[in-house]
C-alpha cells in the first residue's frame, strides 16, 4: 500500500479506536480483568459504573460461558413515560387480575423502532454515541404529541399510530439504524482502480457486521396480545379508561438481553435456597432464572434445571420456590434519549420547521401557560428517592412499658395520655403484640401529616410509596400521604425487604405484623396486588450486617426498576443509609459506623437522591423540604408543684 494511501488508512481506524477509549474499561483493566471479559461485564450491566460491572463480575466467577465471545442481542424501543405509562401500567395490572396473563405482560408498554440486532461487546459504546447523535438530530423534529388510536381484534389490542407522527418517527429509527451500523460495525477498506485519478486511488471504507434492521411494520404499541377470545370485550373496556392524548415525554430506549435464552422461560426466585447436592444451584430472593422447558423430561417432579442470570451457573432448583417472571425482567437498559414537546408546542399554523428570518433561525416565543407547563412535567418526571424514617413511636416517648399503663383490669385499651393513640387497631393475634410493633404516638400522627403537607407546598409529585412493614411505618406513610391529598390516589406497597436491621430486635425474633387484610380493614390504604420482592418469611432473625447489606441492595434496585418520577420509601433509621449507599454507587459503611448514624437520625429524618441522566449516575442533595425539630417533653401533673406551693 503506498504511503498516502496507508495514512488516510491509520487516520479513519483511530478514529475509530479513539472513540471506543472508555474511561470504565480503563478502571476495570486496572483491577486486573482481561479486556474481553472487562467488555462482557460492561456489554451485561449497561455501562453504567465500573462498580457495578466488577461486582458482575465477582458474582459470574464460576460462569462456564464467561469466555464465550456471544455478544449481546440490543432493540431500540420508543418508550411513553409520566402519566401516560402510569395509565398503561395500570391497564397491565387490570388485565391481568381480570383476563389472565397475556404475551403482552411479559415487556413493559413499547413501540418497537428497531427489532433485536447483535454488537460485539468492544463496540456497545458506539450504539449509545449512534442514539445520542441521532436523537439531537432529532430533538425538533419530533411531534410534540403522538396521536394514537384504539385498534382491536380477536387476538390483538393496542394503539397505531397516526402517519404522519409515524413516519418521522421511522426516519428518526432509520437513522440510528444506518449510524448505529457505521459506528458499531467492522471496519474495512479497499481501492478501485479503475477510478485512480491525479490523486491517487479512491479508498471505499465500509463497516460491516453490526446490522441494525429498523421496524418496518406499523407503528404500534401493544396493549394485549394472544388472549382468549372470550376476553376480547373485558380488555376493551378496560383499554377505553386510556387516554392516549395524556400528558407524555417519549424516550427512545435501548436494551440488551442474552441472545441465548431467548425462548426460555423466566422463573424469580420467592425464598433463598442453600443447595443440599453439588448439581443444586444456590437461589437468593429475587434471583431470575432461565429454565428450558424442552429440557426438563428427566427432572424429577417439583424441580427443574436452569441457569441463574445472577451468576451464570446451571444446576437443579425447586419449582415451588419461584415464580413466573416477565421476559424483559432480564434485560439490561444502556442508554435512553428523551424527546421533550418544547420544540413542538407551537400553533397549529406554525408547527413546520423553523423559519429562517434575515438569514437567523427564528424561534416562537412560548406562552407563559405552556412554559409553566413544561416546568411542571419537568418536575414531574424527575427521577428521585425520597427516604424517610417513620415519626414518633408511642414506646419511645413511654418506654417499653407503655402497653401496661394502657390496659384496663379486664384487657382494654385506655388513653393515659394525651400523647397515646386515641385508640389502636384491631389485631387477631392480640394487643400484647404493639409491644414489638408499636404504632405512632399522636405527635407522631401530627409530624407525619405536616411533612406531607410541606411536600405539598413544594409541589413533589410522588408517584409511588414503598413502605415497612411495620405499624409505625405504615401509619407515618398513610398520613404524609394525607398531607400530600393522595390518600386515595396512591396505594402503600408494603415491602418486608425494607424492614430495620433485625439484629436490632430486642426480643430477637420476628415481630408479629399486622396481616394486609387487617390493615385494610384499620383503613389504611395498601395496595393488596403489590407482589414484594422479598417476602415476609425470607427475614431472618438476628441477621448478619453483610445479610442485611445485601437485603436492601436488591430491594432498593427492585424498587429503582420501576421508578419514573419520586418515589417515597417509608422506613427506619437505618434506612436513610443502607437504601441509598447502593443506589449512590458506595460500598457500606462499618458495622460500628453504620450504627453510630443511625443513633443521630432523628424521627422523620429524610434524605433525598436525584438521577443525573445524562451522567448515568444519582447524587445525593437535599431534601425538598426542611428538617422537623423538637424538643422533649416531661411528663406534667399539676399536683407537683403548683398545689404544693
Amino acid at each position: 500500500m503506498a504511503v498516502a494511501e496507508t495514512q488516510l488508512y491509520s487516520k479513519v481506524l483511530n478514529k475509530v479506536k479513539n472513540r471506543s477509549t472508555c474511561a470504565l474499561l480503563e478502571s476495570l483493566l486496572s483491577m486486573g480483568f482481561p479486556a474481553h471479559i472487562a467488555q462482557k461485564a460492561l456489554a451485561a450491566t449497561g455501562h453504567k459504573t465500573a462498580d457495578e460491572a466488577s461486582k458482575w463480575l465477582h458474582s459470574h466467577c464460576n460462569d462456564p460461558s464467561l469466555d464465550d465471545p456471544i455478544p449481546q442481542e440490543y432493540a431500540l424501543y420508543l418508550c411513553p413515560t409520566g402519566p401516560l405509562h402510569d395509565k398503561l401500567q395500570e391497564f397491565w395490572k387490570e388485565s391481568k387480575n381480570q383476563c389472565a396473563r397475556n404475551k403482552a405482560h411479559e415487556i413493559f408498554p413499547h413501540i418497537t423502532l428497531c427489532d433485536f440486532f447483535t454488537c460485539e461487546d468492544r463496540k456497545v459504546e458506539f450504539l449509545h454515541e449512534a442514539l445520542k447523535k441521532v436523537g439531537d438530530r432529532f430533538f425538533n423534529l419530533f411531534p410534540p404529541a403522538i396521536s394514537l388510536s384504539l385498534h382491536s381484534s380477536v387476538s390483538y389490542l393496542g394503539f397505531f399510530m397516526n402517519d404522519a407522527h409515524a413516519n418521522v418517527i421511522k426516519e428518526f429509527a432509520v437513522a440510528f439504524a444506518t449510524e448505529a451500523s457505521i459506528l458499531a460495525g467492522t471496519l474495512s477498506w479497499f481501492v478501485t482502480e479503475s477510478q485512480i485519478s491525479l490523486q491517487g486511488p479512491v479508498i471505499i471504507i465500509l463497516f460491516l457486521d453490526c446490522r441494525v434492521k429498523p421496524c418496518t411494520k406499523q407503528l404500534h404499541l401493544t396493549l394485549a396480545h394472544k388472549f382468549y377470545p372470550h376476553h376480547q370485550k373485558t380488555l376493551e373496556q378496560l383499554a377505553k379508561s386510556i387516554n392516549p392524548g395524556q400528558s407524555c415525554l417519549w424516550t427512545a430506549a435501548l436494551y440488551s438481553r442474552d441472545m441465548r435464552f431467548v425462548n426460555y422461560q423466566i422463573l424469580q426466585a420467592l425464598f433463598q435456597y442453600k443447595p443440599q447436592n453439588i448439581d443444586e444451584l444456590m437461589l437468593n430472593t429475587g434471583d431470575l432464572i432461565y429454565v428450558d422447558r424442552s429440557q426438563q423430561s428427566d427432572v424429577s417432579d417439583g424441580w427443574v434445571i436452569g441457569t441463574s442470570h445472577r451468576t451464570g451457573c446451571r444446576g437443579f432448583l425447586p419449582e415451588n420456590y419461584t415464580e413466573k417472571a416477565n421476559e424483559s425482567d432480564t434485560w439490561v437498559k444502556h442508554r435512553e434519549y428523551t424527546f421533550t414537546p418544547a420544540s413542538g408546542l407551537l400553533p397549529k399554523n406554525e408547527n413546520e420547521p423553523r423559519r429562517k428570518l434575515n438569514g437567523e433561525v427564528h424561534i416562537p416565543v412560548m406562552t407563559k401557560s405552556v412554559t409553566q407547563t413544561l416546568a411542571f412535567q419537568t418536575v414531574a418526571l424527575r427521577r428521585g428517592l425520597l427516604v424517610m424514617r417513620h415519626g414518633e413511636r408511642v414506646d419511645h416517648v413511654f418506654g417499653k412499658s407503655w402497653i401496661q399503663q394502657c390496659l384496663t383490669a379486664d384487657g382494654k385499651y385506655h388513653r393515659a395520655d394525651l400523647n397515646f393513640p386515641a385508640s389502636l387497631p384491631k389485631r387477631r393475634d392480640g394487643i400484647k403484640h404493639f409491644e414489638y410493633d408499636p404504632p405512632l404516638s399522636c405527635c407522631g400522627v401530627f409530624q407525619s401529616r405536616l411533612v406531607g403537607e410541606a411536600l405539598l407546598e413544594k409541589q413533589e409529585a410522588v408517584s409511588r410509596v414503598y413502605c415497612s412493614p411495620a405499624l409505625r411505618c405504615i401509619q407515618t406513610a398513610q398520613h404524609v400521604l394525607e398531607g400530600l391529598k393522595l390518600e386515595q390516589k396512591i396505594k402503600i406497597r408494603v415491602e418486608p425487604g425494607l424492614f430495620e436491621w433485625t439484629k436490632w430486635e430486642a426480643n430477637k425474633i420476628i415481630p408479629s405484623f399486622m396481616a394486609l387484610t387487617e390493615l385494610t380493614e384499620a383503613t389504611y390504604n395498601i395496595d393488596p396486588s403489590y407482589r414484594c420482592t422479598f417476602p415476609l418469611s425470607s427475614l431472618v432473625p438476628s441477621e448478619s450486617y453483610e445479610e442485611y447489606v445485601s437485603r436492601c441492595s436488591a430491594v432498593i434496585k427492585q424498587i429503582l426498576s420501576d421508578c419514573t418520577s419520586i418515589i417515597l420509601i417509608v422506613g427506619h433509621g437505618s434506612s436513610l443509609d443502607s437504601f441509598t449507599r447502593p443506589v449512590l454507587g458506595l460500598p457500606a459503611r462499618d458495622s460500628n459506623d453504620f450504627a453510630s448514624l443511625v443513633r443521630k437520625i432523628p424521627s422523620l429524618g429524610m434524605c433525598f437522591c436525584e438521577e443525573l441522566k445524562e451522567e448515568n449516575r444519582w447524587q445525593m442533595i437535599n431534601p425538598p423540604v426542611k428538617t422537623l425539630t423538637h424538643g422533649s417533653n416531661a411528663a406534667f401533673n399539676w399536683r407537683n408543684g403548683i398545689l404544693d406551693s
